[in-house]
């Protein structure tokens, strides 16, 4: 659920990023995809992490 959550914030984080940079619709998409793998791998290692490391 947490991976979920990070990919669609990523998304939305980097469509706004590239709107505010004034890109074209081309860009948004490939900002937001950016912005929603990284925050995806990112959300991905602390699942690992969290449930490694929970008693």
């Amino acid at each position: 659920m947490i991976i979920i959550a990070a990919i669609v914030v990523g998304a939305i984080l980097g469509a706004r990023a590239a709107k505010k940079r004034g890109g074209a619709i081309a860009d948004i998409l490939q900002y937001a995809a950016v912005y929603a793998i990284a925050l995806g791998i990112v959300a991905t290692i602390l699942t690992v992490l969290i449930d490694r490391f929970a008693l």
